[in-house]
């Protein structure tokens, strides 16, 4: 993986810049690559977002709902194709109005290795018999439109300030083969205070949202944990709960251990909570709690980029170690 970082105008008045993107390969025979971006023009008149992904790789699937259990979980494969880009424009200084294309393409779409006995079981087939998508390939694909507040005095690593950004996506059926007409909205609020005049001891708080207001989305592309936001739910793997509608709230201690800031520990608490209309089960009926700690090791003074390890656990003996580039939130 890697980190670019930089500035398109006088860093008095334009945020910073970054782009961070790269290649995977894991013990599960996954082959993960993806670029992300967030650019803004001179003066911040102009801000760019892009997640683009290109994978090759499987996940396990449940039913919906925050109460489902891991014993009925079935892997499955698919190739995947995401294209999400936003372009905002500056209304007054740190807010934004902009207008987005998303694409979510997953392709060849099949039992993952020793599923094939109970795949016509799993909960993944029963949603798609239930609302006639086809279990080979599912593709949501539309437009969005969005509103950002941002006064963060760093997106790379902040220390003070407020995110606020709120997106309404519509996909359409038949568009660039879209399956199904449906509405998606979502919003994610982070802010930061810190604990000690010298922002040796910080403290971040990242809520989150997202709701499916309209339609009936293909499977893999309900709000899931870690799915829109790929660094939420530490603890969990990417969909292990997934539903119409999702809920999210982290709080995350950041230190320095060392004087001249190199080296750092996290440690974060996170729950979800997500519902299931077949069930009745609605939001806050169950949750999905997650607690850890990391390690920090900086890796550009000037942007406070870190390289970060993170060990999280969460519930019925699910855990993780996640390794990446820039903090989580």
């Amino acid at each position: 993986s890697g980190n670019v970082v930089f500035f398109e105008g006088d860093p008095q008045t334009t945020h910073i810049s970054s782009v961070t993107g790269g290649v995977k390969f894991s013990q599960k025979k996954q082959t993960l690559s993806g670029i992300k971006f967030t650019t803004f023009t001179d003066d911040d008149r102009w801000l760019f977002l892009g997640d683009n992904r290109l994978s090759w790789t499987s996940l396990n699937t449940y039913s919906l709902g925050a109460s489902s259990t891991a014993a009925g979980a079935e892997n499955l494969k698919y190739d995947y194709f995401r294209f999400y880009e936003t372009a905002y424009h500056k209304v007054k200084p740190g807010l934004f109005v902009g207008l987005g294309l998303n694409i979510s393409d997953h392709q060849n779409v099949r039992p993952g290795t020793g599923a094939e006995a109970t795949w016509d079981q799993s909960a993944f087939v029963a949603y798609n018999e239930q609302h006639g998508f086809n279990t080979g390939r599912q593709t949501s694909s539309g437009t969005s439109i969005g509103l950002s507040y941002d006064t963060r005095d760093n997106g790379i690593n902040a220390q003070r300030g407020v995110l606020a950004s709120t997106t309404y996506r519509t996909f359409f059926d038949g568009f660039l083969d879209g399956n199904s007409t449906w509405q998606e909205l979502d919003f994610d609020v982070r802010t930061y205070k810190k604990l000690t005049t010298n922002a040796r001891n910080n403290v971040a708080f990242w809520f989150l949202g997202d709701f499916v207001t309209g339609g009936t989305p293909p499977y893999l592309d309900l709000p899931a944990t870690a799915s829109q936001e790929q660094r939420s739910a530490r603890g969990y793997g990417e969909g292990r709960y997934r539903g119409e509608h999702l809920l999210y709230g982290e709080m995350e201690y950041r230190g320095t251990l060392t004087n001249n800031g190199l080296v750092g520990l996290v440690l974060f608490l996170n729950t979800t909570t997500v519902d299931n209309a077949a069930t009745k089960e609605k939001l806050f009926d169950s949750f999905a709690p997650g607690a850890g700690f990391g390690f920090r090791f900086l890796l550009n003074k000037r942007s406070r980029t870190n390289l970060c390890t993170d060990y999280g656990w969460g519930k019925d003996g699910s855990r993780g170690f996640y390794l990446a580039i820039q903090e989580a939130f």
